[in-house]
């Protein structure tokens, strides 16, 4: 839903681990959902909250060992989060605040996930220090990625490279949880290692990419930069 600075400079991003064509694919199996909330006359900001609350409420599941459930419902939740920036784009209702909104109440999901994963393993295992610990970096690297992009766009930059962006890293969470579900504990045991190492490997990224971007000429005047709104991150 937000809106990227029409006058920031960028160069060549870096590859994503999903690629643009796995991306549009994906924004087009959304679209009836799109259209359907026009119908229903639902705002961008309206699908934000409740998809945001909608992850609250995995969390919580995810919290109490309903691991099936809340990956679940986590899915229908980040499915969401897509939503409202289509929906805003196909009622052209971009606005500042919208974006503003949706990358706050991203964070804060992301705090709620994470935090209900950490208690999950607080409460179902017997060793559970690892795992919550793994939980806090993955958090804190995700954290660290949003603040690099907006603190380069705060400096009229960009930095939206990364192998690890927020739809990257809520795939590999909710794939994570799914095998807990199943009975394979490793398999978010190894999500939150490769969420807090993709994580890391971003923030490094991108403070490269700011580091030559500041060193890069700027481009000539009128020369458009504008590209398609995202989802933040």
């Amino acid at each position: 839903m937000s809106a990227s600075h029409p006058g920031t400079r960028d160069l060549r991003r870096g590859d994503s681990l999903l690629s643009t064509r796995v991306k549009e694919v994906g924004r087009s199996l959304l679209a009836p959902v799109v259209r359907l909330a026009m119908r229903l006359h639902m705002t961008a900001n309206g699908v934000t909250v409740i998809g945001f609350l909608v992850v609250v409420a995995a969390s919580a599941l995810v919290a109490g060992g309903q691991l099936l459930w809340g990956a679940a419902i986590l899915t229908a939740g980040s499915l969401l989060d897509a939503v409202d920036g289509a929906l805003a784009r196909a009622t052209g209702g971009t606005t500042p605040f919208g974006g503003f909104l949706d990358s706050t109440l991203d964070r804060a999901a992301e705090a709620v996930l994470f935090g209900g994963i950490a208690a999950y393993y607080l409460y179902a295992s017997p060793e559970p220090a690892i795992p919550a610990l793994l939980a806090l970096v993955a958090l804190t690297g995700s954290f660290l990625v949003s603040y690099t992009r907006a603190r380069a766009e705060g400096l009229g930059l960009t930095a939206e490279v990364g192998l690890a962006p927020r739809v990257e890293r809520l795939v590999l969470v909710i794939a994570g949880i799914g095998l807990a579900g199943l009975g394979f504990g490793l398999g978010l045991i190894g999500a939150l290692v490769v969420v807090a190492a993709l994580s890391v490997a971003t923030t490094v990224q991108r403070i490269w990419h700011v580091h030559r971007l500041s060193a890069a000429p700027p481009r000539p005047a009128g020369e458009d930069t504008t590209r398609e709104n995202g989802i933040r991150d």
